[in-house]
């Protein structure tokens, strides 16, 4: 029951800010990035873990510190966007960019 809850909650805000976007492009990105995903996680945590103090403190570190990847992410689509690349070319340098900043986070963060 709780897997069902999370994906019907995860897929109604995808959803939300999808439908927004094709009004306000920028609400659906300010939607798209805004806490409330790593609130849901936040809770979920905290319910599967028991409220484990440490397992919190980790998450919230994790999550601080995985901003940066998450910025480097869009301001590389963004570059990418100005140069008008196609979304495949755009998808694959912004994931990559991604990939390599949360290795270094993965890293410093051990």
């Amino acid at each position: 029951m709780q897997i069902a809850i999370k994906a019907i909650l995860s897929v109604a805000i995808i959803l939300t800010a999808t439908a927004i976007g094709k009004r306000f492009p920028s609400a659906a990105g300010l939607i798209g990035v805004m806490p409330l995903t790593g609130a849901l996680v936040l809770v979920w945590m905290y319910v599967e873990n028991k409220g484990n103090a440490e397992i919190m403190q980790n998450f919230a570190k994790g999550a601080l510190w995985g901003i940066v990847p998450s910025i480097l992410f869009f301001l590389v689509a963004l570059l990418c966007f100005k140069k008008q690349m196609p979304l495949a070319i755009v998808l694959v340098s912004s994931f990559g960019i991604w990939t390599a900043a949360a290795v270094v986070h993965q890293w410093i963060l051990k």
